[in-house]
């Protein structure tokens, strides 16, 4: 486990239920208003964006709706893990914004280091093709999937924007 990850999961114990809903509600407000572009663009209309970049650039692995491939947590025979699901029923939730900010940005290669000998991902790297504001309406999009599914009786929403608080989405450029 890296430290990163060992650090997000070491901050659910310490937080109590109240603290858990005050700060996803805190943290919903400043989302709203980060997805928001100087144009004025709502957090809806910025998961519309990501929809239709998702629909051109990450259907073709993630599938529609984001459902993934299956068995996606079993490595195929060239020992690269399939396309996860990134609907709520994987583990996308589990990592925050810059975290999935910087996969999406440098693909999955980053994570193949000898601290993960045995992971291989076929995540392409989206830098170059991408912008900042596209990536970030991507992961909107990808988020809005996720509904009403809760982990431990608590939303995965919830979940995933308190592991953001310290390592929210990067500034734009």
């Amino acid at each position: 486990m890296t430290e990163e990850t060992r650090h997000f999961h070491s901050l659910f114990p310490r937080i109590p239920r109240v603290g858990i809903a005050l700060a996803a509600l805190v943290l919903a407000s400043f989302a709203i208003l980060a997805c928001s572009s100087s144009s004025g663009e709502s957090a809806a209309a910025t998961a519309r964006t990501g929809e239709e970049i998702f629909t051109t650039t990450c259907v073709s692995c993630h599938q529609a709706g984001g459902v993934g491939q299956p068995n996606w947590h079993i490595p195929n025979s060239q020992g690269i893990l399939p396309a996860p699901p990134l609907n709520g029923d994987g583990h996308t939730w589990h990592h925050s914004d810059g975290f999935l900010y910087r996969y999406v940005k440098n693909g999955g290669k980053m994570l193949e280091t000898p601290s993960l000998p045995d992971f291989k991902s076929g995540m392409p790297a989206f830098g170059e093709q991408l912008s900042h504001e596209e990536i970030v309406a991507v992961l909107t999009y990808v988020k809005s999937l996720w509904g009403d599914k809760t982990s431990r009786d608590t939303s995965i929403v919830e979940w995933q924007a308190l592991g953001s608080v310290e390592d929210p989405f990067p500034p734009a450029p």
